[in-house]
């Protein structure tokens, strides 16, 4: 593996490798920290080896030992978002190919941007208190000090002491539970994760969860409030699973459960091994957004068992992996639905390059991170402008099944490793060695290193897409006098993606009269639509037509759940509405404490709040 450096990392990954983690942890709710000690086994890489760097970010070190004897230890410079080097120095040299057991006992901070510590008012129980982490991208070294990289992958083994009411769940498989003899008020939980994997996921959540079985190797968890939804919801999971293994090999993880979360998770879901974290607001009760749970699935071998080996190349991750979850699509429902799909995505690519600006390197298919937060990176370009390129060589290399054989390939090659672009390309030129000459003629650099749309638009069939365009052109084009052609029966032929679709649509357009817009809601109903879809962007042409009525329940949408795909938008949306721009700022300075510290820093950013 060719030597790497991680420019959103400071651990010395040339010189040394973590092999396994060893996690105590006991939660502590009143206080807001986890009270941890974490043993890490390092497989050292070079010779006269005595002192290494980890990961670290807001956190107490209290004491640190190798092989038993005590180290010195000092916390670096704080940089703005990275954190600070924690530089071990060992009482002893090694030799390349050694190991050495690096025990740390540590305390995180309240504010740790990996754990969101939630009041029992804002659960859905209303009784017990809830925790839940999120690492992606960079947050595990506020968690736990490690070599927080994607470039380093590692088994682990946890113990998490939890007040005995509550339910420990983590990224991995239970290994049973005892009684805190040092706490007869507590519990401890055990996990093994058996397969080598990136710190990023890492997980652990705590609060008074119940499970029900789904499948031979499911189950869901969630708060019993959500518990009947949920099971219903996520039914279909064994046969999602089975199509993924028939397209991308054997399942690796064991079990695969799924976890609904509360309102405040800023993602649609979090792959998470062995246990997938998912917003509510996928429980719209119609089965159409079985697309994030094929998402997250999918990732269970793009991703978890094949990961970008930097940020940089997180394309890598996400375009192969909505590359797959169409794939399932397709397989479970049509090829015109997978087609359809890769017109919503173009259109989400559009939409993120516009805010960006087109000249923006973030919006590069591979950008360069040195000093970017990869949070304020984060946009739908690497999922789908990394589709757009790989839907692009599989029309070039000869259809779906063509191109999947090689994205399967490519699995298997680089299975329980990390991978970065160019071997992904050396790869691709190797399995296509017959096809050559027609890969020479991608426009590599266009697609890669350069921002904006991708060079080449693919051409999608538009069998389901026509309906919505046909629709939302009518509104454009009507004038007063047209609206009462307007009829309910317009959107009934609609499924759940074309209604999605359509609204989504309206949004490329100029902003409708507000005349068409309280029409609109008198034939079609739309607020009373409970799919988070459709209500999001049905709410945003609402508050673009300056529809005051809207703007409460915009606010209301915005504030009740904190999936930032809804939440920063309808902010911006309010903001950019000038008679409510204080309202917004208002309503999120109330809320901001409620809210996940990613979000909350985001929507500061959207409303221009310093600090």
């Amino acid at each position: 593996m060719a030597p790497v450096s991680d420019p959103s990392s400071f651990s010395s990954i040339s010189k040394c490798s973590t092999k396994h983690l060893n996690l105590i942890y006991h939660v502590d709710f009143e206080r807001h920290v986890l009270k941890g000690k974490v043993a890490l086994t390092v497989e050292v890489l070079e010779d006269k080896f005595s002192s290494l760097t980890l990961d670290s970010k807001d956190l107490k070190i209290f004491k640190v030992s190798a092989n038993g004897q005590a180290a010195q230890f000092a916390l670096g410079t704080q940089h703005k978002f990275k954190g600070s080097p924690l530089e071990i120095t060992l009482p002893f040299e090694l030799s390349r190919g050694q190991h050495v057991i690096v025990e740390i006992e540590y305390e995180t901070s309240p504010s740790a941007t990996a754990l969101q510590w939630l009041s029992p008012k804002q659960t859905a129980g209303k009784k017990q208190p809830y925790l839940f982490s999120q690492c992606q991208a960079t947050h595990c070294r506020t968690m736990v000090p490690c070599q927080d990289t994607p470039s380093v992958k590692h088994t682990y083994y946890a113990q998490v002491s939890v007040p005995k009411e509550l339910v420990a769940l983590m990224s991995a498989l239970h290994d049973g539970q005892e009684p805190d003899l040092s706490d007869s008020s507590r519990v401890i939980y055990r996990f093994r994760q058996p397969v080598a994997m990136p710190s990023y996921l890492i997980a652990i959540v705590v609060g008074a969860l119940e499970s029900r079985v789904i499948g031979p190797r499911s189950r869901v968890w969630s708060e019993k409030e959500y518990m009947d939804e949920a099971a219903y919801e996520f039914s279909e999971t064994e046969t999602m699973l089975k199509t993924a293994e028939s397209l991308a090999g054997p399942y690796v993880w064991g079990q695969y459960d799924l976890l609904v979360m509360p309102p405040s998770f800023p993602y649609g879901g979090m792959e998470n091994p062995c246990l997938t974290f998912v917003t509510p607001t996928v429980l719209a009760g119609d089965r159409s957004l079985a697309g994030v749970i094929a998402h997250e699935i999918s990732h269970s071998w793009t991703g978890n068992l094949v990961t970008n080996r930097t940020w940089e190349h997180f394309w890598l991750n996400e375009g192969h992996t909505v590359y797959i979850e169409r794939m399932i699509a397709r397989c479970m429902e049509s090829e015109q639905l997978r087609q359809f799909k890769g017109i919503g995505g173009w259109k989400e690519l559009q939409e993120s390059v516009k805010q960006f600006g087109a000249n923006n390197v973030l919006t590069n298919l591979v950008p360069n991170l040195h000093e970017v937060n990869t949070d304020e990176a984060f946009s739908s370009v690497p999922y789908e402008k990394g589709f757009a390129l790989l839907y692009h060589l599989e029309e070039l290399m000869g259809g779906p099944e063509v191109f999947m054989g090689f994205v399967k390939s490519y699995i298997q090659l680089f299975a329980y490793g990390s991978v970065t672009t160019e071997e992904w390309k050396k790869y691709l030129f190797t399995y296509f060695k017959d096809k050559v000459d027609i890969l020479n003629k991608v426009d590599w650099n266009g697609w890669m290193h350069t921002p904006g749309m991708p060079p080449v638009k693919p051409q999608y069939d538009t069998t389901m897409a026509d309906a919505c365009t046909a629709l939302c052109q009518r509104w454009v084009k009507a004038k007063e006098g047209d609206l009462t052609s307007f009829t309910e029966a317009d959107v009934k032929q609609l499924n759940s993606p074309q209604l999605i679709e359509f609204v989504a649509l309206l949004l490329q357009e100029e902003p409708l009269p507000l005349s068409h817009v309280k029409k609109m809601q008198e034939v079609y109903q739309l607020n009373s639509v409970k799919n988070s879809e459709v209500r999001f962007r049905w709410l945003r042409v609402c508050v673009r037509a300056h529809w005051e009525e809207a703007v409460p329940l915009a606010m209301k949408m915005a504030t009740e759940q904190g999936r930032m795909k809804f939440t920063r938008p309808l902010f911006k949306e309010v903001y950019n509405f000038s008679k409510y721009s204080d309202e917004a700022v208002k309503t999120f300075k109330e809320h901001r404490g409620a809210m996940h510290p990613v979000t909350a820093m985001l929507v500061a950013k959207d409303l221009k709040i310093d600090g």
